[in-house]
């Protein structure tokens, strides 16, 4: 009696890898359908540029929560830093005139004010045993505080001849490209080796599992746990310097919600909220899409663009339902 090959089990195809990737391909049928303009050259280069910045911060976002972490703060730190870059680069015109030097200057401040925040929130969280909602719920209040102080509840602008020579760092770039999208490519490409092929990495995923595991396993959890969320800091000090030259200006208002932003989009890409998996290139979906969503808002009149906050809330709770229905079939 000769033995019949055994036929693999067919393999069951998981919605949280496919659905975001079919989302972003309805949203973009949808739009070509509605808008004969939606992918047209320039929003197309839009559309990608405006996802830089949430995209660059939700990259560290993904770390963090990877790690079984989380940041509220990161809308109101990078309101902050842009404050605190364009009362800098003022102040220095006036020695050093208006030129390069003054630009790097406040570029060097944005990535150490970025990395100090982020260092902070996560000294209080790993070496205090504060809870990270807290710490962050409180430090965006502080960040959020600090920038209307700054700006005496206006707005603080930057020097009109410094903003000129700044521009070109947000609508510059090379072969139509513009370096906002570039940078977000280079920090997608970084964190997806970084995620994927490292030890960290992996770091990130046993802690955000299983933090007593991780422990007897001899992994340093509170340092790999700190140093998600000060790279997650350094992440939004990069985002900011992008930021700042589009309008040349920052104050209580900037950087609104982008919290919300960050944490939808890696939700929506398939990272686990309470931790232990992180997909880099699933946040990119989720941030595409959700920028594909306040784009077609913006170019249609089915549903008014003050929605926006309300559906990126919706799909949050969407995201983890089905995350939770995965798991339990």
């Amino acid at each position: 009696m000769s033995d019949a090959a055994v036929p693999a089990a067919p393999r069951r195809i998981r919605m949280t890898v496919i659905g975001p990737i079919l989302a972003l391909v309805l949203l973009v049928v949808a739009g070509a359908l509605m808008n004969p303009n939606f992918l047209g050259w320039d929003n197309v280069t839009n559309v990608l540029a405006r996802s830089a910045f949430i995209g660059i911060i939700a990259v560290g976002m993904t770390f963090v929560i990877t790690a079984g972490g989380l940041d509220l703060s990161v809308g109101s730190m990078a309101a902050f830093i842009a404050g605190l870059m364009i009362l800098v680069m003022n102040s220095l015109v006036p020695s050093m005139g208006v030129g390069v030097p003054v630009i790097l200057v406040g570029m060097a401040v944005a990535l150490l004010a970025g990395l100090a925040a982020g260092l902070l929130n996560g000294i209080l969280i790993t070496r205090l045993g504060i809870e990270a909602f807290i710490v962050t719920l409180g430090s965006m209040g502080i960040y959020r505080s600090l920038v209307t102080w700054l700006a005496d509840g206006g707005t603080l602008s930057l020097d009109f001849n410094l903003r000129s020579l700044y521009q070109p760092v947000y609508y510059g770039g090379i072969f139509g490209i513009t370096w906002p999208i570039i940078v977000f490519a280079l920090v997608v490409l970084v964190g997806e080796v970084v995620m994927r092929s490292t030890a960290f990495g992996r770091y990130c995923a046993a802690i955000g599992s299983n933090e007593q595991v991780a422990k007897y396993s001899s992994v340093r959890v509170d340092r790999v746990r700190l140093m998600t969320y000060a790279a997650l800091g350094l992440l939004v000090g990069i985002a900011t310097i992008m930021y700042v030259p589009r309008l040349g200006s920052a104050s209580s208002a900037t950087g609104m919600l982008w919290e919300l932003e960050a944490i939808a989009a890696v939700i929506i890409g398939g990272t686990v909220l309470k931790g232990g998996f992180g997909r880099v290139w699933g946040t990119v979906i989720g941030v595409l899409i959700l920028t594909l969503i306040g784009n077609l808002l913006n170019l249609t009149d089915f549903v008014s663009p003050y929605l926006n906050g309300a559906i990126q809330g919706a799909i949050i709770v969407l995201a983890v339902v089905l995350q939770r229905e995965g798991k339990a079939r």
